[in-house]
């Protein structure tokens, strides 16, 4: 007896389909919670960085191109950056960004006066 040689490939194409639409259905449902934290304060994340430990700021928003260590990666090496510019101006590199890579405005206000003199303190 002969088996057809499309069986497999029919199960496989409908194992994908299934697939396909088990992992469209978690995605509408993480689109409604998503929708639904941001109608109710999506800006929680946003207030636990803000106001906080100047590790805590660098850890949120600079350690992803700066490194978790200050070493480097993407953007420049900051366990010296203290001997290389003040703190006035490592709030303005903060504030106004530098170059193409380094975005202005990632803090404002105490935020950057906090996390500038962190830095200034690393030499």
């Amino acid at each position: 007896m002969r088996r057809n040689p499309v069986i497999p490939f029919a199960i496989i194409a409908v194992l994908g389909i299934v697939a396909m639409i088990i992992v469209s259905a978690a995605g509408i449902n993480q689109r409604e919670a998503i929708q639904n934290e941001e109608e109710n304060g999506g800006a929680k994340q946003e207030e636990q960085a803000s106001g906080g430990d100047p590790e805590e700021l660098f850890q949120a928003k600079c350690a992803s191109c700066h490194g978790g260590d200050l070493s480097g990666g993407v953007g420049p090496n900051l366990q010296k950056v203290g001997s290389k510019y003040s703190a006035d101006e490592i709030k303005e590199i903060i504030l106004n960004g530098k170059g193409s890579q380094m975005p202005a405005g990632l803090y404002t206000g105490e935020d950057a006066t906090k996390l500038a003199e962190w830095l200034a303190k690393k030499k």
